[in-house]
């Protein structure tokens, strides 16, 4: 959740909940500088949910136990995001079908289960930087999979702009792989694979978000993957596995509400005041939250790899947004 998207800037309409509306172009307006803090916090605060992760990861927690617990936690809120959303009138007038129901269900195990589950598992073995870049590339993946599957023109620019984008990872990760050999490989592999599961999700979901709502979408397909999470604990684990310390639970409840919950209805709202472009665009500055928070909280280190890299999948990413079909 929470990745960037690309579009154009001054006089964009973007739908929301079923609801088309225009940006302000002035970008003084008390609008602007709303949504702009809207979502910058909302990006700073899905930059978290690795770091809370990492952290739990130290208490002896697994994957399996460390998912089912923040999307169970989640789940109300999802619910209530659900019962809101269709209280709307756009909802009203666009009931879901049984078709709908098997779209959701879908896009809920893929986007939001299948997608999760593998990055949760992927950051045992790298660190939260790399997970954060990679995930990052995530614009790059959805031109190349409709390049793949619909064979939509990638221009050389934009094609020029993927290469600085990834060549930006690989450095990271030839850094990360002088340290943690085989461990590297596999954590990146997994997070790259959860990146694709998600570009496929935000494919996919194109028409359907237009007829039900992004909201109403966001709230259904994250309840069927706090669903999938609770019967892959049920299946997996024995019920004795409930029992955590302490500090994982709360770490839970922290990733389940401050950097799942709350982010997702930050970047909303910062869609609804500045559209989807500028609030991808201020969503840059997540990676370099996640950075910083990795080497004050988990000690990870800053070095000039790290540098170099994250500012070549930032620059890449930026221009993949910024240059249309040129």
């Amino acid at each position: 959740m929470g990745r960037p998207r690309t579009g154009t800037l001054h006089g964009a309409r973007d739908r929301v909940d079923g609801t088309v509306m225009t940006k302000p172009d002035n970008a003084a307006s008390p609008a602007m500088a709303s949504g702009l803090m809207l979502a910058l916090l909302g990006a700073m605060a899905f930059s978290g949910k690795a770091i809370i992760v990492k952290l739990a990861y130290r208490h002896g927690v697994d994957a399996v136990t460390l998912i089912m617990y923040r999307m169970v936690l989640a789940l109300p809120f999802f619910i209530l995001l659900v019962w809101w959303s269709s209280r709307q009138a756009h909802a009203r007038a666009n009931p879901i079908s049984r078709r709908d129901a098997g779209s959701i269900f879908v896009l809920g195990f893929i986007g939001y289960y299948f997608s999760s589950y593998l990055d949760f598992l992927g950051l045992q073995y790298i660190s939260a930087s790399l997970e954060r870049l990679i995930l990052y590339l995530n614009p790059t993946i959805v031109l190349l999979l409709g390049w793949v599957l619909y064979r939509r023109r990638i221009s050389r620019w934009r094609a020029l702009a993927m290469a600085i984008s990834y060549s930006g990872v690989v450095l990271v990760f030839g850094h990360e792989l002088s340290l943690g050999g085989q461990d590297a490989i596999l954590g990146s592999t997994l997070v790259f694979v959860s990146a694709v599961t998600y570009a496929i999700y935000l494919i996919m979901s194109g028409q359907l978000v237009q007829r039900i709502g992004a909201m109403r979408l966001v709230g259904l397909a994250s309840s069927v993957a706090s669903v999938c999470c609770a019967l892959q604990f049920l299946w997996m684990r024995p019920m004795s596995a409930l029992w955590v310390p302490p500090e994982v639970f709360w770490l839970s409840l922290v990733n389940a509400t401050l950097c799942t919950v709350v982010p997702l209805v930050l970047i909303m709202m910062a869609i609804e005041r500045i559209g989807a472009a500028l609030t991808s665009q201020a969503g840059m500055i997540g990676p370099m939250a996640t950075i910083a928070l990795g080497v004050w909280l988990l000690d990870e280190p800053f070095n000039a790899w790290t540098g170099m890299g994250t500012l070549l999948v930032l620059g890449g990413v930026y221009m993949v947004s910024k240059l249309g079909d040129r």
